[in-house]
């Protein structure tokens, strides 16, 4: 199978791991040796940017971050692997030296904590999704997956990352792609 890196990995119905319902990926890598992916569309409930900024000791810098609303901005669930490790999806306008790495047309993914200094000093990028964890595959784990009907692939676009809200994400990407979500089945099969 070729690389699924910048593709978006829709969940079905059908999928039997909870922490993966109704979930959108983008995948940041892919190789012979597994995936790995950050889920954009489940905010964590109890957790602000601006308070995971506060936790890492990095103050904002007066109440505006060149984010809008960031303090209050939301931090995503990215997967159930390492969860107490950040990741950040923004756009290409600010990079880091070390840790910034484009995964898909204007969509770069950071793992440095220089990008979220960038963001307390209010020089971050312009769009952003801040997430804890990230969903990983073992060797050909995710294409068994896929080929048993758990997911569905697209192209990732910067709107649909970025700017769909996280709601709404799931069934607008099935929308985009054609595919009605309402009448995808509970059960999957061969032809």
């Amino acid at each position: 199978m070729e690389s699924l890196v910048g593709k978006l990995l829709i969940a079905m119905p059908t999928m039997p791991d909870p922490r993966f319902a109704y979930s959108v990926v983008l995948l940041c890598a892919h190789s012979a040796e597994g995936a790995m992916g950050v889920i954009i569309n489940k905010p964590l409930p109890d957790l602000t940017l601006g308070r995971l900024l506060e936790h890492l000791e990095m103050p904002l810098a007066g109440s505006t971050t060149g984010l809008g609303n960031a303090p209050h901005g939301v931090v995503h669930y990215g997967g159930p692997v390492e969860t107490s490790r950040g990741f950040v999806l923004h756009s290409p306008d600010v990079m880091t030296e070390e840790g910034s790495l484009e995964v898909a047309s204007g969509i770069v993914l950071s793992t440095s904590v220089e990008i979220l200094a960038e963001m307390a000093r209010g020089q971050g990028p312009a769009q952003v999704i801040t997430a804890l964890g990230y969903a990983g595959w073992g060797p050909n784990q995710l294409e068994q997956e896929i080929q048993a009907g758990g997911w569905l692939l697209t192209e990732a676009s910067r709107a649909m990352v970025f700017d769909a809200d996280d709601s709404g994400k799931w069934s607008a990407t099935l929308k985009t792609m054609g595919v009605d979500p309402r009448l995808l089945s509970g059960a999957t099969g061969h032809a």
